[in-house]
């Protein structure tokens, strides 16, 4: 008899226009980031089978639009609780009220601490700290019935910490932001085009190739390639170079490579 499949990982949407996660066990659902309209993660989760009405929590990285565009109206809509650190809400609570000149309100608040887990049902959630120039960015793994899912998206390299972070995934969701050369060459304005290249920026293709041909454990069954700009990468550029590094580390029979992208749900990765 086959096992049953007890860990489900998709993305809703990903990219520069909106991001979102579904992450569940057999027990638990959950959505990390709210970067969509509640109408279009409603319309993604049912594509899915997925009923958003049995959601637990959502989960926020950072405060940028691109991952809080939708979560006003999902937390009010759900009623469900809403984890983020004490900074990020701060930083969101002052954007709400610059863009409506209202105070938004989380009903249901949880705050938490990067470098300290908690749990949400059956799921074991790690934050942890990501160079990122938000106001406490960060990034989660997940211990769900004897898997790991980890995710490091918008952040500008890979430290030592975060890639302590990721060893042992099984699931692992990488930022694969841009192609350095498209980057230059492409039409955003010079402040901008260094502010994705830095430090506290996006990953490029290239940083994640390094990633993968040094310090990864090339333990990830499946690595989904994460937050492609649709104007300095292409699918298929980031693929490739993904694959051509994993293949390096011999890792390209172990690992499947997946890229999510911004108009289309990811099918299931199921453990």
């Amino acid at each position: 008899m086959l096992p049953s499949m007890c860990v489900t990982v998709s993305m809703l949407a990903s990219g520069s226009k909106g991001n979102c996660a579904f992450v569940a066990s057999s027990r638990t659902k959950i959505l990390v980031d709210a970067g969509i309209s509640c109408r279009e993660t409603f319309k993604r989760m049912k594509s899915l089978g997925e009923d958003p009405q049995s959601l637990a929590a959502i989960l926020i990285t950072h405060e940028h639009s691109d991952h809080v565009y939708g979560l006003a109206t999902l937390a009010k809509k759900l009623r469900i609780p809403v984890f983020m650190t004490g900074a990020t809400h701060t930083a969101w609570a002052r954007a709400m009220r610059t863009v409506n000149g209202l105070r938004p309100q989380l009903d249901k608040l949880e705050k938490f601490e990067s470098g300290h887990r908690f749990q949400i049902g059956d799921i074991e959630v790690k934050p942890f700290t990501i160079p990122h120039d938000a106001a406490d960015p960060v990034g989660f793994t997940f211990r769900i019935e004897g898997s790991k899912v980890s995710v490091a998206t918008d952040l500008g390299y890979l430290p030592v910490n975060v890639r302590d972070h990721l060893r042992g995934s099984d699931v692992l969701i990488m930022e694969s932001n841009h192609d350095v050369e498209m980057l230059r060459g492409g039409p955003y304005p010079w402040s901008v085009k260094q502010r994705v290249a830095s430090n506290v920026g996006h990953l490029s293709n290239l940083k994640l190739a390094d990633f993968f041909t040094g310090d990864y454990d090339n333990k990830a069954a499946y690595v989904v390639l994460a937050h492609l700009s649709e104007q300095n990468n292409h699918p298929e550029i980031a693929r490739r170079e993904a694959e051509k590094a994993l293949a390096v580390r011999g890792g390209l029979f172990q690992n499947r490579v997946l890229v999510a992208v911004q108009s289309e749900v990811l099918p299931p990765i199921q453990l």
